[in-house]
């Protein structure tokens, strides 16, 4: 088994991604490097991988890094210890989001997403920051709906259904995403209405509490575009030294962060109207 790792500026992750989402239609691999370098992976047996002419023309002048390592017959097995589950605690409330081969565990909320099917499993940090400030919020009643903004593998969207929000929004540019976010909720067994939506187009679908793990450079945009601002705002995706800026360009709308969740370089905002 082949992997090939093709490492990207940060600035540049959002742009390689959406290019090499088209050659990997079953999802890749994500991991940050270091604060400014980021990793995509894709695994196949030799012949079954893009070409690397394919890669560099998809990446263009944004490419870093492009390598390819032979893995151990056993690759399988091991792929899976780098996958754990993983537990956030907050607001007197635990979840688990797990990979499917294990099993729940009783006394938290149970989130179960493929690893392989698209973005992101909740072990980034952002994720798991945006879940922290998640299980603060009061649901409301009767509930109310809330909107996942690049809702990649379906996470945010999943434990917000879970919690009980209704009806719960998602979207992603990603046909992939798309996809694996409508079968990560049948396979947990939760209503999510997942569309495809281009956020620097028209934004996404409107709710009163809305989550946007993206990127600084996305969040300003949607800032400087948003003409109905939701009355909650979980915005993430972004390193502690960036957080000021944004959470100043969605005040402009009446949002004030009102928390904020930091871990190792990465933070997350709770804006709301006052």
């Amino acid at each position: 088994m082949i992997r090939l790792a093709i490492r990207v500026a940060r600035s540049d992750a959002g742009l390689v991604l959406a290019e090499l989402s088209e050659l990997a239609p079953a999802g890749l691999e994500e991991r940050d490097v270091d604060a400014g370098t980021v990793e995509f992976a894709l695994y196949g047996a030799p012949g079954e991988l893009p070409p690397l002419p394919d890669l560099r023309a998809a990446a263009g002048s944004a490419l870093v890094d492009v390598s390819t390592t032979e893995l151990a017959d056993d690759w399988d097995l091991r792929w899976r210890t780098w996958h754990p589950a993983v537990m956030v605690e907050a607001g007197g409330r635990s979840l688990r989001v797990r990979p499917p081969w294990e099993q729940p565990r009783a006394g938290t909320i149970d989130v179960a997403i493929e690893p392989a099917q698209a973005f992101g499993t909740g072990s980034h940090e952002t994720t798991r920051l945006s879940l922290a400030l998640l299980l603060e919020l009061e649901v409301g009643s009767p509930p109310t709906a809330l909107a996942d903004w690049g809702c990649g593998s379906g996470v945010l969207a999943i434990a917000a259904a879970k919690l009980g929000y209704a009806p719960v929004l998602a979207c992603d540019v990603e046909p992939a995403s798309v996809a694996a976010t409508r079968a990560g909720a049948l396979a947990n067994g939760v209503p999510v209405e997942v569309s495809r939506c281009d956020l620097r187009l028209g934004g996404g679908p409107w709710a009163p509490t809305v989550t946007a793990n993206l990127v600084r450079p996305l969040l300003l945009e949607l800032a400087e575009r948003m003409r109905r601002p939701p009355e909650r705002l979980i915005a993430s995706g972004l390193l502690r030294a960036e957080a000021g800026e944004v959470a100043g360009a969605f005040a402009r709308h009446g949002l004030h962060e009102t928390r904020r969740e930091q871990g190792g370089e990465w933070a997350a905002l709770l804006l709301a109207r006052r």
